[in-house]
């Protein structure tokens, strides 16, 4: 995110999950104020996965998305095992640097699979 405040909330959201899980009291509300952030940023894609989380989340009281995978030596794709904590930690660490063309790339993953289980 551009933003320094954007940036300042990121890690406070980061922190409170860090601290307190994907239950974490106020995750919701503080992920609709990071959105107003990327908003005004005009970025399209940390919009509507920002939202897509806090969506998922108030639906599913868990963060079990899975959008990371990894590659054999065939080129065949596995789905990688990571607890709900740190799937999330893992997107919003990939917020922080959105523009990084890495970064985007799995966010774009993490936006699919989040629109495969809400719809």
């Amino acid at each position: 995110m551009k933003i320094a405040a954007a940036n300042k909330k990121l890690d406070t959201i980061i922190e409170n999950v860090e601290k307190n899980g994907v239950l974490a009291s106020g995750l919701i509300e503080d992920l609709k104020e990071l959105r107003e952030f990327a908003l005004k940023e005009q970025d399209p894609l940390v919009t509507k996965v920002i939202r897509l989380t806090y969506e998922y989340l108030s639906e599913n009281q868990a963060f079990d998305i899975q959008a990371q995978y990894e590659e054999d030596e065939e080129g065949s794709e596995y789905p990688i095992e990571i607890e709900d904590q740190e799937n999330l930690l893992y997107l919003l660490n990939l917020l922080k640097n959105a523009d990084h063309k890495i970064n985007r790339e799995e966010i774009k993953d993490y936006r699919t699979a989040l629109k495969e289980e809400l719809y």
